[in-house]
C-alpha cells in the first residue's frame, strides 16, 4: 500500500480535505481549511482535549491581513466552535501571550525621565531657576548660558526626547486573558485553571538598558477551559515525580524553540505533551485547530492518542504531515465509526 510520502503534494492535501461524501473529519489527519468552518465537521462530543496556540496579533506574516477586530472574531469564533465537538468534562487549552501592544494616538505620552542616560547634568529645576532670573532669554540663549544644547532644555522642561520617539504614537498595552475568558464563557466553557509557561527571555526588544521599566518577555499563559460534564481524574497518568515537578505546579519551566526556521511561531513539544498526558487517556482524541507545523499532533501520536489537525495554510499542512509521517497513528478510522 502506498504511503502518504508516495503521494504528490497536491494529492496529500486533497486526501486530507473533507468533502460532503466523507461526513465527519477523519481521525489522524491534518485537514486544510479555516478552523471556524471545519470545527463544525468534527463529530459532536468526541474530542477529549483541544490544545492550540492561535495567532497572537503581533505582526507575523500569516496574520498581516488581520485587523484587531478580525483577530478578535477569529479567536472568539474558534473558541465558540469547540463547545459541540468537546466531550462533556473535556478541556480546551489555549496557549497565548497575555499582552498586546497597540499604537494609540489618544493615549498620553509616557514621560520618561531617564536619569542614567543623561549626558549633561542640568536639571529642570536649574533651567527654571535660570528662566526666572533671565525671563527675556530664548531657549537657545538659556542653553548657551547653562552650557548645554537647546534640545537638553526642551527635554528637561517637556519630559520628552526631541529625536525619535517624540513623534511616534504612544504604545498602549492590552491584556488578553480577560478577552479569552469572556469568549469562552459566551461559548459555555468555564475557566478551570491557568498555567504559566516560563520560556527563554525575548531580549531583542527588552534589554535591561532600554528606556522602560517594562519586564522582559519570558512567559506565556495556558488558559484551561472546561466543558460541563463529568471529568475523569487519574493520577496514574503521571509518575509521582511528574506530579511533583509539574503536574500540580502552576509554573512550568522549559525552553522555547531555538529556531523558528520552518514556521514563524513554533511552540516546544513539551507544552502539548504535558497537557495531553495530564488531561487524556490513550486512544482519546486530541485536537489542534491551528496546527501549524504539527507539534501538538506529533505528541498526541507519540502518546498513543488519536488526533485531528486543522490548518489554514497549505504549506503548513504539508509540513505537519511530513513531521507526522514517522509517528502517525496507525488507525485511519473516522470519528463516525
Amino acid at each position: 500500500m502506498r504511503s502518504d510520502k508516495d503521494l504528490n503534494p497536491s494529492a496529500r492535501i486533497s486526501a486530507a480535505m473533507p468533502t460532503e461524501a466523507t461526513g465527519w473529519l477523519s481521525l489522524d489527519q491534518v485537514h486544510l481549511g479555516d478552523a471556524r468552518s471545519l470545527l463544525k465537521r468534527i463529530r459532536p462530543e468526541s474530542v477529549a482535549l483541544s490544545v492550540w496556540s492561535p495567532p497572537y496579533w503581533v505582526g507575523k506574516s500569516y496574520e498581516k491581513d488581520l485587523s484587531f477586530t478580525d483577530w478578535q472574531a477569529l479567536i472568539r469564533d474558534a473558541i465558540k466552535g469547540h463547545f459541540v465537538p468537546l466531550k462533556p468534562g473535556g478541556f480546551l487549552v489555549v496557549n497565548i501571550a497575555d499582552i498586546l501592544c497597540f499604537a494609540d494616538s489618544s493615549m498620553p505620552r509616557f514621560q520618561a525621565n531617564v536619569e542614567g542616560a543623561k549626558k549633561v547634568g542640568i536639571t529642570a529645576e536649574e533651567i527654571l531657576d535660570a528662566k526666572a532670573r533671565h525671563p527675556d532669554l530664548s531657549r537657545y540663549e538659556l542653553a548657551k548660558l547653562l552650557g548645554c544644547s537647546e534640545q537638553t532644555i526642551q527635554r528637561r522642561l517637556e519630559g520628552v526626547q526631541v529625536r525619535g520617539g517624540k513623534r511616534d504614537t504612544q504604545t498602549r498595552v492590552q491584556l488578553v486573558g480577560g478577552m479569552v475568558d469572556n469568549w469562552a464563557r459566551e461559548a459555555g466553557l468555564y475557566l478551570y485553571d491557568r498555567r504559566v509557561w516560563t520560556k527563554d527571555p525575548a531580549w531583542a526588544n527588552d534589554q535591561w538598558h532600554s528606556v522602560s521599566y517594562r519586564s522582559v518577555d519570558e512567559f506565556e499563559y495556558l488558559y484551561i477551559f472546561w466543558k460541563p460534564g463529568e471529568t475523569k481524574i487519574s493520577r496514574s497518568r503521571l509518575t509521582r515525580k511528574e506530579w511533583a515537578d509539574w503536574g500540580s505546579r502552576g509554573v512550568w519551566h522549559f525552553p522555547s524553540v531555538r529556531a523558528n526556521d520552518v514556521h514563524e511561531a513554533m511552540f516546544p513539544a513539551e507544552l502539548p505533551r504535558r497537557c495531553i498526558q495530564l488531561f487524556t487517556d490513550p486512544e482519546e482524541v486530541v485536537l489542534d485547530c491551528f496546527a501549524g507545523s504539527g507539534t501538538t499532533l506529533v505528541q498526541a501520536a507519540k502518546l498513543g492518542r488519536h488526533y485531528v489537525g486543522i490548518e489554514l495554510m497549505e504549506k503548513y499542512v504539508r509540513l505537519a504531515r511530513r513531521n507526522l509521517a514517522p509517528v502517525g497513528h496507525s488507525s485511519q478510522r473516522k470519528l463516525a465509526e
